[in-house]
């Protein structure tokens, strides 16, 4: 995850994060430059959606799954994700508000001291959710949105998803919840990013997160879906320029880039070339950042309790927490995590002798869907042979 508020705009320092960390209390705002190895942990509540959207990474459908966590296995899930200080429990799906005992283990993960937020399409959010999940102790709620309406609605496989989206958010900011869009870009929507922008300050919605696309669940075969280099540089130009326009206009929408750590060397570039005092900074607090966060600092349980290094990675399973605790599971000796751990030392091709491997080091889940190979080059990386060197 990339910062481009805070790194570019200077609202984030070195000095914040490492006082931060020495009190063992953690920021939600300053948790992408930690380097506390406790992951934000993604729990896939339910495999279950009322939608049917054409990049959905694990392929969820509108009927009853069988395996997933009963009410006393995510409980006892819940209290081990306490025990060991994760900073962060998403709830997310499928669609989470299809889980029935849903507030019931928000209320667990808030009264354990989680910080507990929820990742939905919006479209279930009435006032009367929306008054729930404050209730149970939710802090924030990402929204998906992919566009225009009818760009979304495309998506989406269901006409009046935007509105419906929508709502949610209204209904969810009414009651004083925060939220936030998030939009995953490819080549049928990077367009309508203009429009995103307008619609966030349009609906004084406080974050941006934008994902670049990982070819995993329904989107493993749209690797052709995907921004071109030349496109992605002139992607991130832009979202640059948006960024301080809002802050010349005191618009304060936090944006971020996601799944793509490339993003921060053009971050870094920029600063270098335009705010050289502040290099030093934004290089560090992308150092401690460390780049690709699977397996570090991101982890992921599936509705049927098998752990993953990240959420987009379904075929790479270290345990199931029916089985063992996640603290030991996440803790314990295991040649692929140890890689990730170490991924400088594995990676391959540009990747390999990138001198900002440090900093990034690629999207392994990209790699291995192209090549077979997930330490071979991640093919989404646009930066120029020289700019590596």
């Amino acid at each position: 995850m990339i910062g481009f508020t805070k790194l570019l705009c200077g609202t984030a320092t070195v000095s914040e994060v490492i006082q931060r960390q020495q009190s063992k209390h953690i920021p939600a705002h300053l948790l992408q430059f930690s380097d506390i190895n406790r992951p934000l942990v993604v729990w896939n509540t339910t495999n279950r959606c009322n939608l049917k959207c054409k990049h959905c990474y694990i392929q969820a459908e509108d009927h009853e799954y069988n395996d997933e966590l009963t009410t006393q296995e995510a409980c006892t899930f819940i209290d081990d994700l306490a025990s060991m200080n994760v900073p962060v429990l998403l709830f997310s799906g499928g669609e989470p508000i299809m889980r029935k005992d849903l507030y019931q283990l928000i209320k667990r993960a808030s009264e354990k001291g989680l910080r507990p937020v929820i990742s939905t399409n919006g479209t279930l959010i009435t006032s009367e959710v929306a008054q729930k999940l404050k209730d149970a102790g939710i802090m924030y709620v990402g929204v998906s949105i992919d566009g225009k309406p009818e760009t979304h609605d495309k998506f989406r496989n269901h006409k009046g998803a935007f509105e419906m989206a929508i709502n949610g958010i209204r209904e969810s900011q009414k009651i004083g919840l925060k939220t936030g869009i998030r939009i995953t870009l490819t080549k049928d929507n990077y367009k309508d990013l203009p429009f995103i922008f307008d619609l966030v300050e349009k609906e004084n919605i406080p974050r941006l997160c934008i994902y670049h696309l990982v070819y995993a669940g329904r989107a493993q075969g749209l690797s052709d879906l995907d921004l071109s280099h030349e496109e992605m540089r002139k992607t991130i130009e832009y979202i640059t320029e948006k960024v301080f326009d809002f802050k010349k206009r005191n618009i304060e929408t936090e944006v971020l880039t996601t799944d793509n750590h490339a993003d921060g060397v053009l971050v870094y570039k920029n600063v270098l070339a335009n705010q050289p005092e502040r290099a030093e900074e934004v290089m560090n607090l992308l150092k401690l950042h460390g780049g690709c966060s699977a397996g570090t600092k991101f982890g992921n349980v599936d509705p049927k309790g098998n752990v993953h290094p990240c959420q987009f990675w379904q075929d790479a399973t270290i345990g199931n927490v029916k089985e063992k605790p996640f603290s030991i599971i996440w803790n314990q000796e295991n040649p692929m995590m140890d890689k990730l751990r170490h991924k400088e030392d594995n990676v391959k091709g540009k990747c390999g002798r990138c001198k900002y491997k440090n900093i990034c080091s690629g999207c392994r889940i990209r790699a291995q869907a192209i090549s077979g190979d997930e330490w071979d080059e991640d093919p989404a990386c646009y930066l120029f042979e020289e700019e590596i060197k």
